[in-house]
């Protein structure tokens, strides 16, 4: 089947977006695997397939696909682009609301007058289960031994899983090894996004994402309002926090418990073009 599609990325995690009917079938792994790949291929982080929308109020609802061709929860910067992607596409000015429909639920979206996008990703949720992530109970910070290594990390579900581990220095942390190790770690039977952090103040920190069927990613918005939820959880963070990643800076506010996180950043297009799925 030969799509049309709109290349996108939000800080450089990149997007192959596209419009499907629902209940049309999807390609299966190998096939997105070769779309996904940079040299024969589109090159993607992550597949956004635009559906009907399924719930009453809502303009669309987005599946996701990474780039190995496993279907996930949620994407931050994914929702932003589908947001923009909708803006665009209906030649609305800036300032427009949306709500969006996807696996983890409704998104509530706003595209900005700047052309920055928000969104809210809910509230984040610390119950293990919620990843789901094997423990006894709730904590703010777990340990797990990786062979002869004890790792500390928070865990916190924002529709889809993730652990936050804290660093003094993004260029020298473990990401793709420590990564690839918690990924593969028993205690996560759906595997998990592993975030690496560095606090640089109470409203800045650095942030380095490896990402579930897709490795380091340039950013991973999910991965930053997690992080921000771990550091606040921590007694680290304020409510208001500059994520830079290595594709830039978003931003994230969080006030706190039952309130959903706020991630602020642009969504762009690179290009549009057709493709074989």
């Amino acid at each position: 089947m030969r799509i049309e599609f709109t290349k996108m990325h939000g800080m450089g995690n990149d997007f192959l977006v596209f419009e499907s009917p629902r209940d049309a079938a999807m390609p299966d792994g190998a096939r997105w695997r070769r779309v996904a790949d940079r040299h024969q291929g589109v090159g993607f982080d992550q597949a956004l397939v635009l559906e009907p929308p399924r719930e009453p109020g809502t303009a669309v609802y987005y599946r996701i696909f990474n780039a190995d061709g496993t279907e996930v929860e949620q994407c931050g910067n994914g929702a932003r682009c589908v947001a923009r992607y909708l803006q665009l596409k209906g030649g609305g000015a800036a300032g427009v609301h949306l709500r969006l429909g996807s696996p983890s639920g409704v998104i509530e979206a706003r595209v900005l007058d700047d052309g920055q996008v928000a969104v809210n990703l809910g509230v984040p949720d610390f119950n293990p289960g919620a990843l789901p992530f094997i423990a006894a109970a709730a904590e703010a910070s777990y340990t797990l031994r990786l062979g002869a290594e004890r790792v500390e990390f928070g865990a916190v579900s924002l529709g889809n899983p993730h652990v936050v581990l804290r660093v003094t220095d993004m260029e020298s942390a473990p990401v793709e090894r420590l990564g690839r190790a918690l990924q593969a770690d028993a205690h996560f039977p759906h595997s998990v996004n592993v975030g690496f952090m560095q606090v640089l103040s109470a409203n800045q920190i650095r942030l380095r994402v490896y990402e579930r069927g897709v490795g380091e990613t340039l950013a991973c918005g999910t991965g930053a309002c997690a992080a921000v939820a771990v550091g606040r959880n921590l007694g680290l963070l304020a409510s208001d926090v500059a994520v830079h990643v290595p594709g830039g800076r978003l931003g994230v506010h969080w006030q706190g418990p039952d309130q959903g996180a706020w991630l602020t950043g642009p969504a762009a297009v690179a290009y549009t073009g057709q493709v074989e799925i």
